[in-house]
Formats: C-alpha cells, structure tokens, sequence
C-alpha cells in the first residue's frame, strides 16, 4: 500500500495541505472502519501507520495481537520521532 495511494483513498487528494477538516475527520472514520476490517496485517500495519501520523492510530495493544507488529510499530514512532527531531 503506497502513502500517497492511501491519501487519495481516504482523503480525495494527495496533498496534505489540501485536506479540509471535514474531509480529514471523514476519511480518518474511514480508516478506522476498514482497520478494524482488515485481515491482511501488512495493510493493517500500513493503515495503523498513516493513522499514527495523523494521531488517530489506536493503542499498540488493542491494533495489534502479534508482538512482532507491535514491535514493528514502535520502532517506527521511534523512526519518525528522530527524523523528526533531526
């Protein structure tokens, strides 16, 4: 799943900037409705991703059943926290 694939998807547009915030609290809605949905943990975890950037992601425990993903999902935060920082 590409970001930008993800932005069109659930928010109309690829550009962040354009985003309203309607269209921003409806495709989060939209997200979180086919995150619940999703089988498939690698679109799970692509979900779960983009919903942690825009802070809507869901507690670590409750996203993910796998320590693996968990584990996988806290070493991103700690990615985007650095490149954040740096």
């Amino acid at each position: 799943m590409d970001f930008n694939d993800q932005l069109r998807r659930y928010f109309g547009t690829d550009d962040l900037a354009a985003i309203t915030p309607a269209a921003l609290a409806g495709g989060i809605e939209r997200m979180e409705v086919d995150f619940g949905l999703e089988t498939d943990r690698n679109r799970r975890f692509a979900l779960w991703t983009l919903m942690h950037m825009l802070g809507a992601a869901p507690d670590l425990d409750l996203a993910f059943a796998e320590e693996a993903d968990r584990q996988a999902a806290r070493q991103f935060m700690d990615l985007l926290d650095r490149a954040q920082d740096g």
